[in-house]
């Protein structure tokens, strides 16, 4: 049976019930229980999931960095947010605001267009995929 990924008592006493009946030891029962509650308090507070280039769930540089779509379902379903895939050409209303607004917010964060190797940084090559001005 699946662990409740949450904060409260009720939920660590649920988890630690379900590890004993599945044949955990109490201490280790208890240990994976506070981890799970660990996580949940992460995540409520804004925490960052882990994403990974090898997996899959995110882009290298070299073809455009961002998330792919199995980064985006992992990170809404474990902070519960609502990330869509990239506008670069927009066909809505919404989707050009949406466009307009990250080109704005992106440009204006610090950082160099270039690392020391020459390639693009994370930042420059999202804002290349997303077409916008002067990339």
């Amino acid at each position: 049976m699946p662990l409740v990924k949450s904060k409260s008592k009720e939920a660590l006493s649920k988890n630690i019930a379900t590890e004993i009946r599945a044949g955990k030891p109490p201490k280790q029962a208890a240990a994976i229980a506070y981890s799970v509650q660990r996580e949940a308090k992460k995540m409520s507070k804004g925490g960052d999931p882990r994403l990974s280039v090898s997996r899959g769930e995110k882009l290298p540089t070299s073809q455009g960095a961002g998330l792919t779509e199995k980064g985006r379902q992992k990170f809404n379903r474990a902070t519960g947010a609502n990330l869509k895939a990239p506008a670069p050409n927009p066909k809505t209303k919404s989707d050009a605001a949406r466009k307009k607004s990250f080109c704005a917010r992106m440009s204006g964060m610090p950082g160099p267009k270039r690392d020391e190797k020459g390639n693009l940084t994370r930042k420059a090559a999202s804002l290349k995929r997303w077409n916008c001005p002067g990339w």
